[in-house]
């Protein structure tokens, strides 16, 4: 049996909005997304690879209503030792469930101060749309979870994607 009181006192810092998106590391991200898109209702949203100056992963990111799926894979999985253990021990799957939150910077600062393993500081991604500031923790496993900080941000996705260039004819 678990012995769990919800706290009734808010956290200083850090407001958490709901979930952003949810990332898989997949060995075709492009058929994954067509598979979404053909047979469960998604549309596509946006990607982001050689066309959009990203050498190293190709992501294509569906979207279902408010829920939003991004399909990654790197174009040379020999050259990134992370993904290769990942997708051997679990294939296709979830990498990192992301969150919307009004100050990554804190909440990340406040997680890692619980115990969470730091994966990537609060980082600041810029483009003509406005700016976010994501920054990662890794709590159970290989999963990881993302806080991202979209002030003012009028992009379609995050910055460096681009408005994706399929359509689904059957939707």
């Amino acid at each position: 049996m678990v012995d769990y009181e919800k706290p009734t006192i808010r956290p200083d810092i850090g407001t958490f909005f709901g979930f952003d998106h949810v990332t898989f590391w997949v060995g075709n991200a492009q058929q994954s997304a067509s598979f979404y898109c053909s047979r469960l209702g998604f549309e596509y949203l946006g990607f982001q690879g050689l066309e959009t100056g990203e050498r190293q992963f190709a992501s294509h990111c569906v979207k279902n209503g408010e829920i939003k799926f991004v399909f990654v894979s790197p174009y040379n999985p020999d050259g990134h030792d992370e993904f290769k253990a990942h997708h051997n021990r679990h294939g296709d799957g979830v990498k990192d469930v992301a969150f919307t939150v009004d100050d990554s910077a804190g909440i990340f600062k406040k997680a890692v101060e619980r115990g969470a393993t730091a994966v990537m500081e609060p980082k600041v991604m810029k483009d003509d749309d406005g700016e976010v500031i994501v920054s990662s923790v890794r709590t159970y496993g290989d999963t990881t979870h993302t806080f991202v900080q979209r002030t003012d941000y009028k992009g379609i996705f995050l910055p460096g994607f681009k408005a994706h260039h399929l359509q689904e004819p059957i939707n």
